[in-house]
C-alpha cells in the first residue's frame, strides 16, 4: 500500500516550490504586509498562468482537471511561501462550493472564471467574532434577496462574488460588487491576507443547486487544503528555526547543540510529523470521497493548527531576542498561523465536532 504522493505529484509539488522561491520570498510578503495592497497582484496572475487556480476544475470549464491530491501539493507551498494570495478563500472553499453544489449553469458562469483568476471568491459563513461565529446563521435568502450580516469575512474586501451561508441552510452566491452589498475592510492580525464585514441588504442571490444544508460538508473539503497550507507553513517554520540554532553560537558552541534546544526542535518536529500524517489521511478522505472524511478533517484541521501555532511561536522564542523584532520574518508566521487558524472556524470548534462524530459513530455502531 502507497501511503506517499506518486511521482508526477512530487514534481509538481517541485515545480511549486521552485517558481515560488524565485518569485515569492518571504520579502513578498513583507511587501504586502506593510503596504496597503491586500495582495500581491503579480504573484495571483503568475498562480493563474500555471494553471494553481484551476487545479480541480474540469478543462471543460477551462481549468487544470487534476484532484484534491494535487491541490494539497500546492496548497503545502503557497503555506511554506507565506504566499499573499488569497488562494484559500478562492481556490480550496469557493471554487470547490461551485464545483461541488453548483448547477451545470453555475458552473459554466463561475468556474472558467475562477480557473483564470479573473474572479476572486470567497466564503461567508460566520456572522460574529469567537468560537462559536459558524454557528446559528440569521443572514436569510428569500425570493432570491439576501439580507443579513457577515464577519469576518476572509478576502471579502477584493472578491467578488461570495458563497454564503443562510438561515434556511442555503448556500447562495452573491455578487459583491452587486447592488445592496456594502463592504468594509478590517483591520487583520496578518495584513498580508485581508478580512472584512459585508451586509447585504437585498442583495440580489442565487442558491446553490445542491447546496441546501451542505455548509458542514463544504467545511470538511475546505478543511483537508487548508490544513496543507497551514503543515507547509509549519514545516518551513521549523527549518528556518532549524538553521538559525545550527549557526548561532554560546560559549563557543551552536545553541542547537544544547540539549534543551534539542529537546524543543525534537518534540516540535513530532509534532509537525504527526500533523502531517493526519492530513494525508485527509487528503486521502477527500480525494477518494470516502465517508471518514468527517473524522479526517476534523483530524486535519486541529492537528495542523496546533502543529503551525507551535511552530510559530518556538520559532520566536529560539531566535532569542531578535525573534520579536520586526526586522526578523518570525512574526510573519505567527501571523499567518493565528490567521488561518481561525479561517474556517477555530480549532476549539473543530475539536467539538471531532468529539461529536466520534460519539454518533459509536452509537451508531
Amino acid at each position: 500500500m502507497n501511503f506517499d504522493f506518486s511521482e508526477d505529484q512530487k514534481l509538481l509539488q517541485q515545480i511549486t516550490r521552485d517558481y515560488l522561491a524565485e518569485n515569492a520570498g518571504l520579502a513578498v510578503c513583507r511587501e504586502v504586509l506593510e503596504s496597503d495592497a491586500p495582495y500581491s497582484t503579480a504573484l495571483w496572475k503568475g498562480a493563474a498562468e500555471l494553471g494553481w487556480l484551476g487545479t480541480t476544475i474540469p478543462e471543460e470549464y477551462g481549468g487544470a482537471g487534476f484532484g484534491h491530491l494535487e491541490l494539497a501539493v500546492i496548497a503545502e507551498e503557497i503555506g511554506r511561501a507565506l504566499a499573499p494570495i488569497p488562494f484559500s478563500s478562492s481556490v480550496v472553499v469557493a471554487t470547490e462550493a461551485v464545483l461541488r453544489f453548483g448547477s451545470d449553469a453555475q458552473k459554466k458562469k463561475y468556474l472558467p472564471k475562477l480557473a483564470s483568476g479573473e474572479w476572486i471568491g470567497t466564503l461567508a459563513a460566520t456572522e460574529a467574532t469567537g468560537q462559536n461565529g459558524l454557528e446559528a446563521a440569521k443572514t436569510s435568502l428569500s425570493g432570491g434577496s439576501l439580507s443579513g450580516t457577515k464577519i469576518p469575512v476572509a478576502d471579502g474586501d477584493i472578491a467578488n462574488f461570495a458563497i454564503v451561508s443562510t438561515a434556511e441552510g442555503d448556500l447562495a452566491l452573491v455578487d459583491l460588487d452587486g447592488s445592496g452589498v456594502t463592504r468594509e475592510a478590517l483591520g487583520s492580525f496578518d495584513p498580508s491576507r485581508s478580512v472584512a464585514r459585508i451586509v447585504f441588504d437585498g442583495a440580489p442571490a442565487e442558491a446553490l443547486e445542491k447546496g441546501r444544508g451542505q455548509i458542514s460538508h463544504l467545511l470538511d473539503r475546505a478543511a483537508v487544503p487548508v490544513a496543507f497550507e497551514q503543515l507547509g507553513g509549519a514545516t518551513r517554520a521549523f527549518e528556518i528555526t532549524r538553521e538559525f540554532t545550527l549557526g548561532r553560537y554560546a560559549f563557543g558552541r551552536p545553541v542547537a547543540s544544547f540539549q534543551g534546544i534539542k529537546h524543543r526542535l525534537a518534540d516540535l518536529w513530532c509534532e509537525i510529523e504527526l500533523a502531517r500524517s493526519n492530513a494525508y489521511y485527509g487528503a486521502w478522505a477527500l480525494s477518494n470521497d470516502d465517508p471518514e472524511l468527517a473524522i479526517a478533517a476534523c483530524l486535519a484541521r486541529v492537528s495542523t493548527s496546533e502543529s503551525f501555532d507551535l511552530a510559530a511561536r518556538e520559532m520566536i522564542q529560539l531566535h532569542g531576542g531578535v525573534g520579536y523584532t520586526w526586522e526578523y520574518d518570525c512574526h510573519l508566521f505567527y501571523r499567518r498561523a493565528k490567521w488561518l487558524s481561525l479561517a474556517l472556524g477555530s480549532p476549539a470548534s473543530w475539536k467539538d465536532r471531532l468529539i461529536d462524530r466520534v460519539e454518533a459513530r459509536q452509537k451508531s455502531a
